[in-house]
């Protein structure tokens, strides 16, 4: 097993739409930030990259690059999962927090849930997701995430060294 953390934090704009978990929340501001600003798929993608001992979201997606300008966070979150199975991991769980004043997540999360189960290949009850409020932190204009992911190693693979190997599947 493999357990990875993510973090990551962007502060509200006007003008640009808010997407959280690869859900689009109505809301006056969105998140800044050279994509689309999803703090929560950025936090997942970190805490993916980070078990598997890869480069973190910012080394493989530099924000200097103008490719990345207003892009899709999946796509990030697709590559890190790439990276995780390449390993010879898959997803066991993650369980996320989210701190920020508005708007209020608990009527979004099933949602939200169950986008980041379908972009992760795994059941919406392997997604936790948990909201607080910012009490007294001076945070109401910032969006913070924070999560951990448990990767399991697959059953079809054996890691030899830095290369992961199939197990040739034995067949009578």
């Amino acid at each position: 097993m493999r357990i990875g953390y993510g973090f990551d934090s962007h502060e509200f704009r006007p003008g640009i739409a808010l997407k959280i978990g690869g859900v689009t929340l109505a809301h006056d501001k969105g998140l800044g930030g050279h994509s689309d600003g999803d703090v929560l798929l950025h936090a997942i993608t970190d805490a993916l990259l980070g078990a598997v001992a890869a480069p973190d979201i910012g080394a493989l997606f530099p924000p200097s690059d103008p490719k990345w300008k207003g892009a899709d966070s999946a796509v990030f979150l697709r590559e890190a999962l790439k990276r995780v199975h390449s390993a010879g991991y898959s997803v066991a769980n993650i369980d996320a927090s989210l701190i920020l004043a508005a708007p209020k997540i608990g009527p979004h999360a099933a949602g939200i849930r169950a986008r980041v189960a379908q972009l992760l290949g795994v059941a919406a009850d392997c997604v936790g997701l948990k909201a607080k409020t910012p009490e007294g932190l001076n945070l109401d204009n910032a969006a913070v995430a924070h999560v951990v992911v448990l990767l399991e190693k697959r059953g079809d693979s054996k890691k030899v060294g830095n290369k992961t190997k199939q197990r040739a599947k034995k067949t009578k």
